[in-house]
């Protein structure tokens, strides 16, 4: 019994003492990166294959005794935990990690497509950051956004957490195809926004023509708060009220202008509104 236990001691410490030897066969790479080229020490004796395993990749290499083994950028494409495994009689495995590369692709997210003109926080960017084999790059990168109408917008640097950055801004006060472009080093996408004018404001009308049977009442050109022109086809509505009741028409701007026909009265009172904007009153008496 005695001799068994001596036997199985005498095994377990050459066991440990064969892999502590080839605890140093491998030397890996402690900053490993994606695209980059990396080396790798292969020590002890004779010859072997050593294989390296990857997120949805393997790599085989022959190996000869005391030779360093190089592995071209281009076959390191995957970012994440690797493992390398040395087969030369015994097996011996090993860890290491492989960082994304450097930004070069964009994935970047810009809401809404159509927004009106002078409103709070009312657009937001988004970006997803992956390097040339689309590794999501997770460490800290500064992201550029700038927005901008016919030359002039705001711009801003922001710091991406965990592979994404945003912003949120508000629409400028001029109408146009706001250009959204995030950009990192030379890799850049872009976006349009189309910028709208705002409710209408400062509504004005007036009577464009009379006769016996009818009156023609039309807008002055239609704009929001800022100037910009209210897009054709916005409804506004005109309402007469009488002796007889009230009549009321929506018409569609066109070419800037709103214009209604109402019947004629001896005595009414015509007002005018476009969404939650009430314009001006007309008071009017019969016709010719």
């Amino acid at each position: 019994m005695r001799t068994l236990i001596l036997f199985l001691l005498i095994t377990a410490v050459c066991w440990f003492a064969v892999d502590s030897a080839n605890a140093g066969d491998l030397r890996l790479p402690q900053n490993a990166v994606a695209g980059q080229p990396i080396s790798i020490g292969v020590g002890g004796d004779g010859d072997g294959t050593l294989y390296l395993i990857g997120p949805s990749q393997v790599i085989k290499r022959n190996v000869k005794q005391g030779n360093e083994v190089q592995i071209p950028g281009e076959e390191l494409r995957s970012a994440g935990r690797w493992i390398a495994i040395l087969r030369r009689g015994a097996s011996q495995s090993e860890t290491f990690w492989v960082n994304p590369g450097p930004p070069e692709n964009l994935s970047f997210l810009a809401r809404p497509s159509r927004v009106p003109v002078s409103q709070q926080n009312a657009i937001s960017g988004t970006v997803f950051l992956f390097d040339k084999f689309n590794n999501w790059v997770l460490q800290p990168v500064p992201v550029n956004f700038n927005l901008s109408v016919n030359g002039a917008g705001i711009s801003r640097v922001v710091t991406s957490r965990n592979g994404v950055a945003w912003i949120e801004t508000s629409s400028a006060s001029r109408e146009g195809a706001a250009q959204f472009i995030a950009s990192v080093g030379s890799a850049s996408v872009r976006r349009v926004i189309q910028q709208v004018a705002s409710q209408p404001c400062n509504l004005r009308m007036h009577v464009s023509q009379r006769t016996q049977t009818r009156i023609i009442v039309e807008t002055d050109p239609v704009r929001d708060c800022t100037g910009n022109a209210v897009p054709d086809g916005t409804i506004v509505t005109f309402t007469q009220n009488d002796k007889k009741g009230r009549s009321t028409v929506d018409a569609r701007i066109k070419k800037g202008i709103a214009r209604a026909e109402l019947p004629a009265s001896d005595n009414a009172m015509i007002s005018v509104a476009a969404g939650y904007t009430l314009g001006n009153e007309l008071h009017v008496g019969g016709g010719q």
